[in-house]
């Protein structure tokens, strides 16, 4: 989404009105900042439990996750790679989660963004294979749920996502959308700020 306070679309803003006091000042950090971090901290953790946890327990019972292979850790830690930095971003730069009640109020175009428009779906996908792969007597229902929640976010992406998106940053957007594919990551990173809101 936008690049936030301070450098915004290659001009220095203004920062006295968004800088809080005091120790926040010193860490570079603003009170929207803090209050986005502090949301995302708690959005984040509950979403990511709901899907690798609550969902499968729920499915196949108590014995969902015996006999752990670990090489599948591996492939989850490549998920949470892709996936964790979109959350800072959301909050950083776009001082929101990555919760539809609570989106980010800025266009985030940077971190993961710059590669792909969906990261963070992406690595949850890849989180998931690999809670796959770790927890054999959870491959079946993850793989199927995996898919079907692919299937579900994409339509969520086109339907609604994409939309809302248009509306909000509006030619920004646009031109986002026609350097960065939905899910196909480019090969060289999308470097054309957003215009400061």
């Amino acid at each position: 989404m936008s690049e936030g306070p301070g450098w915004v679309g290659g001009a220095r803003r203004d920062l006295r009105a968004t800088r809080a006091p005091g120790f926040l000042a010193t860490l570079g950090m603003t009170r929207k900042q803090l209050f986005a971090l502090f949301r995302a901290l708690i959005v984040a953790p509950l979403f990511i439990a709901l899907w690798t946890y609550f969902v499968p327990r729920w499915i196949e019972g108590r014995g969902a996750f015996a006999e752990p292979r670990p090489l599948g850790w591996i492939i989850v830690a490549i998920g949470a790679a892709i996936g964790l930095p979109c959350v800072w971003e959301f909050a950083w730069r776009g001082f929101g989660t990555p919760a539809p009640f609570d989106p980010p109020r800025r266009l985030v175009v940077t971190g993961p963004y710059r590669w792909v428009r969906n990261p963070m779906y992406i690595g949850m996908g890849i989180a998931l294979i690999g809670e796959a792969i770790v927890f054999p007597h959870l491959t079946r229902t993850i793989l199927v749920m995996t898919a079907l929640l692919w299937l579900a976010v994409s339509l969520f992406i086109v339907a609604y996502e994409e939309p809302v998106l248009r509306r909000m940053f509006g030619a920004d957007y646009e031109a986002y959308c026609r350097d960065v594919r939905r899910w196909i990551p480019r090969l060289k990173p999308f470097d054309k700020p957003a215009a400061p809101a």
